[in-house]
């Protein structure tokens, strides 16, 4: 199969890439008699277009490397090269051309966590060990290539360095071993969220890429989370210590035994890292040979509507759709972003109906948003194949100005797997957070101090989805409620049967007629399932927590992306018929 260069002109193309993997300068590397072009003669097996050097705290491999390379090129210059050194020569040249070599680092920071730190392959060696230095790595451990190099810094000041530096920084396999999403690791809860969700963090490197379990590390940070509300990319790499994979130990990987391909309009750093940056997270799949290409349409399909992601058939002007269509960009605007599909249903058992026009399509979705939607709002529309059909993608950030608001007064907002009208008090919250200055906003997100170990709470946290009705009052025979969005915390007032939204309804309706017996809820401990029920395709439960001072609270509605610690318990009885 041919292979696109990296010297290709600026189309788009699927290019295949292991950004972790280790040289015999790590102190732990299983290979210590191979060669850096060993090293390249193996990845250009593995068919690798880009290859990033992340030894343990040094940049000794790459050092090493540009060392043999800069000694050949010398001699060559004074005409004292030898055949067989000129054949080197010639073929790190090569392979150099064809394979985009990136220079970097693991760094081991704070409690252990290990940060990839990938630079543009112009980067010197005197930058690369300054950097090192800046992480507080000892400058007597910068050759060693060990895992453990004694008190570096932080983790989000590690972040914060290797990004104003201008590398590409990833959290090295996020939920394994020395991950900052592993689980198992007891720290604050908001350190732990700011460790996956700092802004100087570009993406995730994780092992359950491929898996076929519901609950990946991909799939909970999807942005669906309302405590992980930021999207993260989520890649793969070997993190190989070995030229190819271990015969015995199938864990110890070789070179592009993990691949991650990535979709750019060139081969290089600069085309790399704007991927990272951006929002389009369709453009990024494992590497599966000798399989179909990965659908990332198809498997968002599976996972269904949700809090970031809606599906629409049409978008006809006539029958009401296209302005479907803008309801949930101005929604996802106001709420968390998300990612809009056009052309296909949420069933994935439904045929694709596809765009006809997906370009003009695109044009007509953008020109509609700048003429209905103020302030401002800056989409990414995208089109893409799937079963056959090309349907658009429409990336929505979450907006930095809002209330977003359609013809001037009309105010929506996502809530699940519905885009609703805004109630005053959702009005009111969304004023406020437009109105946060810089410094109050990160205030207000602002992590416990690096490195401080919280203990374990003692009564559980509540879900993170869902309602409480807490407060009800009778006012000229009809009931009023006070009823509090779980996912956000906002409380809105005066809310009636008639008035209510969907879930609301369904919460009010359950106050009224099915009121809680404590003596059939299912209890571990304090809390508890009082009911589970499905309400469009998705799974909902009605929780119960009886608080310190005995007080029941019920929880109605909550979805499994709000379900988090001891009560994950009860749903997996619920789903064994426990």
């Amino acid at each position: 199969m041919a292979r696109k260069r990296r010297n290709s002109r600026n189309t788009m193309n699927w290019y295949r890439s292991d950004l972790h993997i280790h040289t015999p300068a790590s102190s732990d590397y299983q290979d210590p008699k191979c060669t850096y072009l060993d090293i390249l003669h193996t990845a250009e097996a593995r068919e690798l277009d880009i290859l990033a050097f992340t030894d343990h705290n040094t940049v000794s491999g790459i050092r090493k490397l540009r060392e043999e390379l800069r000694e050949l090129e010398l001699l060559e210059q004074l005409n004292r090269i030898k055949p067989d050194e000129q054949l080197k020569l010639n073929e790190f040249r090569r392979l150099l051309d064809k394979i985009l070599l990136l220079p970097g680092f693991e760094l081991t920071a704070t409690l252990g966590f290990h940060v990839l730190g990938i630079f543009p392959p112009e980067t010197t060696l005197r930058e690369l060990e300054h950097i090192l230095l800046s992480l507080r790595v000892p400058a007597e451990k910068l050759d060693e290539g060990a895992t453990e190099v004694g008190a570096t810094v932080d983790v989000l000041t590690a972040y914060r360095i290797i990004n104003e530096a201008g590398g590409l920084v990833i959290a090295a396999h996020a939920n394994s071993s020395h991950g900052v999403a592993m689980q198992g690791f007891n720290f604050g809860g908001q350190t732990k969220i700011s460790y996956t969700q700092d802004p100087n963090l570009h993406a995730l490197e994780v092992t359950d890429l491929e898996s076929k379990r519901r609950r990946t590390t991909a799939n909970f940070f999807n942005g669906s989370k309302p405590e992980y509300p930021r999207r993260m990319h989520c890649i793969q790499g070997s993190d190989a210590h070995r030229l190819i994979k271990d015969p015995v130990d199938k864990n110890r990987l070789g070179i592009g035994d993990r691949v991650v391909e990535v979709y750019l309009p060139e081969v290089s750093f600069d085309a790399l890292k704007a991927l990272f940056l951006g929002n389009d997270f369709s453009r990024t799949r494992p590497f599966r040979p000798a399989q179909a290409p990965f659908d990332h349409v198809a498997e968002a399909r599976k996972e269904g509507i949700n809090i970031v992601q809606s599906f629409h058939k049409s978008m006809t002007r006539r029958d009401g759709h296209l302005y479907a269509v803008l309801c949930d960009i101005c929604a996802f605007a106001n709420t968390n972003g998300g990612t809009i599909y056009v052309g296909l249903s949420d069933n994935p058992l439904e045929a694709v109906v596809g765009v006809t026009k997906p370009q003009e399509a695109a044009n007509i979705i953008k020109g509609e948003v700048e003429k209905k939607i103020t302030p401002p709002l800056e989409i990414e529309i995208d089109q893409h194949h799937t079963l056959g059909q090309k349907v658009l993608q429409i990336n929505v950030p979450v907006g930095d100005n809002p209330p977003y608001v359609i013809d001037e007064y009309k105010i929506y907002v996502r809530d699940e797997t519905d885009t609703n009208l805004a109630v005053r008090d959702e009005i009111v919250a969304l004023v406020k957070r437009s109105l946060l200055t810089k410094g109050e906003l990160q205030a207000s997100i602002s992590p416990e101090p690096a490195g401080e170990v919280t203990s374990i709470e003692e009564t559980p946290p509540e879900p993170k989805t869902g309602v409480e009705i807490v407060l009800s009052e009778t006012r000229n025979g009809k009931n009023f409620y006070s009823v509090r969005d779980l996912r956000n915390d906002n409380v809105v007032h005066n809310v009636t049967r008639q008035s209510a939204r969907k879930l609301w309804q369904y919460a009010l309706t359950q106050h009224e007629t099915n009121a809680v017996d404590v003596n059939r809820v299912e209890w571990i401990g304090d809390i508890g399932l009082w009911k589970k029920h499905k309400r469009g395709g998705q799974t909902r439960y009605d929780l119960v927590q009886r608080g310190p001072d005995q007080k029941l609270h019920v929880y109605y509605g909550v979805t499994e992306n709000g379900i988090h610690g001891p009560w994950m318990a009860l749903i997996d009885d619920s789903e064994n018929g426990g």
